[in-house]
């Protein structure tokens, strides 16, 4: 069997770390991004190191919008990995997620990674959730 390119093997690196460090204590994400990175999460947009790690470790829990989550615990179903033109490597996340005794959901997630003095770090990170309203 063939090695993985090197893209997919950072890729699935990352996102094995991200979410192992997101479900146990978030505030460790934060050596992930820089005061040039941008979160967009659920439409809504941060931009800096400061603005996402206080969104990342303030989240709501998205049925019980005024109490923060005290667990998460994220699935991952499938992930994809691309180079970019300039050296960077994009990575495509769809799971599910459980927060505390919220009902298990689908989301979606989106990674630029970029290779910094030796190291990976997150310049864009896009997230939503796959929740449909197929009542409107």
């Amino acid at each position: 069997m063939a090695s993985k390119p090197v893209w997919e093997q950072i890729g699935a690196g990352f996102v094995q770390h991200y979410y192992q460090q997101f479900d146990s204590d978030r505030t460790k994400l934060a050596d992930l991004y820089t005061d040039a990175s941008c979160l967009t999460w659920e439409g809504v947009g941060f931009q800096g190191h400061k603005a996402i790690m206080e969104k990342i470790t303030t989240l709501l829990s998205p049925l019980l919008q005024s109490l923060p989550f005290q667990s998460i615990q994220h699935s991952i179903t499938a992930q994809d990995h691309q180079p970019t033109p300039d050296s960077c490597v994009m990575s495509m996340v769809m799971g599910q997620l459980k927060a505390d005794t919220d009902q298990v959901m689908g989301f979606q997630q989106t990674f630029l990674l970029k290779n910094v003095d030796n190291k990976w770090i997150c310049t864009n990170d896009m997230f939503r959730l796959a929740l449909h309203n197929f009542g409107a």
